[in-house]
């Protein structure tokens, strides 16, 4: 046991006093962070101004297209070629020229000269106000009042709750939850893919070094064995927390600074419902602010408040020591039986097919989450660290999770045993390829 302990000392030594090992520790926070400050800021990044110019021929769209803050609309009776000249000359953005016979329905195309792009957003609005006017337009013309066919419309809003085996129900937002699902597996599937391949160079290099055969000759090879796949998974446990340490801190402090304003709004929009149900129709509506373009936020933000965070790194913690153990025991035989890394591939590819699996399964359950392929891959070992974390967020029964962490971590037993049979024959064998059925029979 104390040679082990050795083995395990060593390997954590030698990877931590590596420079890029370091570097990568502190700056993969930095990474993480900045990539979530991104896509906030992206998403709360203000709009781009236009002035348009509409050239409407058929004088029918002539005040009422409708802007907002940050589109505003100016119409001319010049041709569409002193229109371009404008465009070009004067303080106009976006030239939308409209046909004459647009009305009549002879041509249902309009067209768009700008000098500053317009984006989706822009082209979407300005589609959807053309056609709502046009289509009012025809009802009309059949006696058919539009308010009519508005008041007839009703939008329906679609709220999912998971009912537990308590009987219990909780509020879901399928969209986020199998986004987040997906976003944790795909960092389970990288993180075994990262340590395990750590592992298997080592063992290669140790072969090719022949400093093994030094190793082995004061430790058995099952020792030697167990005390790289531990050393390695300690090594990835330390990492794993000062990485979450600093991403908390750096989290923390890009919520606390950008998403400051959004926080206080769900807090004001929170005690405005409560005052409504307190006191319906007798609340005073004049203090009450409107949040509508926000009520997506809120949303999320009400999801997010919903999750039990504590839960999902217990989880991702336990399923990564599990999924790491079972596959590092699989590659360190591999490349034990290998005498180059190229030579290894045609091991390592079954594995790599085996983690992939469990991704593509992860990735389907943000459209399905509740397929039976996505149950039963949650308790095999070979997919279960992927999948299982996949499901932890829309509410998995703890038993189950339980069930598969047991059936895991004694896979792992069961795959070490296997592996160490095949690391104590090809760990001193050179100058040899190794074929599959050599390997079964070492596995024997």
């Amino acid at each position: 046991m104390k040679k082990t302990f050795l083995v395990i000392a060593f390997e954590i030594k030698r990877k931590i006093t590596n420079k890029f090992f370091i570097l990568m520790t502190f700056l993969t926070p930095f990474i993480i962070t900045g990539f979530v400050a991104l896509v906030f800021w992206l998403s709360t990044e203000e709009e781009t101004e236009y002035n348009v110019l509409v050239a409407d021929e058929s004088q029918f769209f002539v005040g009422k297209l409708q802007g907002n803050d940050y589109i505003t609309f100016l119409y001319s009776n010049s041709s569409l070629n002193k229109c371009l000249d404008k465009l070009y000359r004067e303080d106009v953005d976006v030239l939308l020229y409209i046909p004459h016979n647009i009305v009549d329905g002879a041509s249902g195309v309009v067209k768009v000269f700008y000098k500053k792009t317009p984006g989706m957003a822009f082209q979407t609005m300005i589609k959807s106000q053309i056609e709502k006017l046009l289509f009012e337009h025809k009802l009309l013309a059949q006696h058919i009042q539009p308010d009519i066919i508005q008041s007839a419309r009703q939008s329906v809003k679609i709220i999912t709750e998971k009912v537990n085996e308590k009987g219990e129900h909780t509020e879901q937002m399928t969209g986020f939850v199998g986004f987040l699902g997906f976003l944790i597996a795909l960092l389970m599937f990288l993180f075994i893919s990262m340590y395990g391949m750590m592992l298997f160079k080592s063992v290669i290099e140790e072969k090719n070094n022949r400093i093994v055969e030094i190793i082995v000759s004061s430790i058995k090879p099952f020792q030697l064995l167990m005390g790289k796949i531990i050393g390695v998974a300690i090594l990835g446990i330390g990492q794993f927390i000062v990485m979450g340490i600093i991403t908390f801190v750096l989290v923390s402090i890009i919520s606390v600074t950008m998403m400051s304003g959004v926080r206080e709004d769900y807090q004001k929009f929170l005690l405005q419902q409560k005052m409504v149900q307190e006191k319906g129709v007798e609340a005073n509506w004049n203090q009450i602010e409107s949040f509508q373009g926000e009520l997506q936020s809120f949303e999320l933000l009400k999801q997010i408040d919903k999750l039990n965070f504590f839960e999902i790194v217990i989880c991702f913690v336990l399923y990564f020591i599990g999924g790491y153990l079972f596959y590092s025991a699989m590659l360190a035989a591999f490349g034990s039986a290998a005498d180059a890394e190229t030579d290894a591939q045609q091991f390592t590819l079954p594995v790599t097919l085996l983690l992939l699996v469990g991704y593509f399964i992860a990735a389907k359950m943000i459209s399905n989450p509740d397929t039976a392929i996505s149950y039963w891959a949650s308790f095999i070992p070979f997919t279960s660290s992927i999948v299982m974390m996949a499901r932890l967020p829309f509410g998995v029964p703890l038993w189950e999770v339980i069930v598969s962490l047991v059936v895991l971590y004694f896979s792992f037993l069961l795959m070490t045993k296997i592996s160490a049979k095949v690391y104590k024959t090809g760990i001193l064998m050179y100058g040899k390829k190794v074929s599959w059925k050599e390997l079964i029979r070492w596995m024997r």
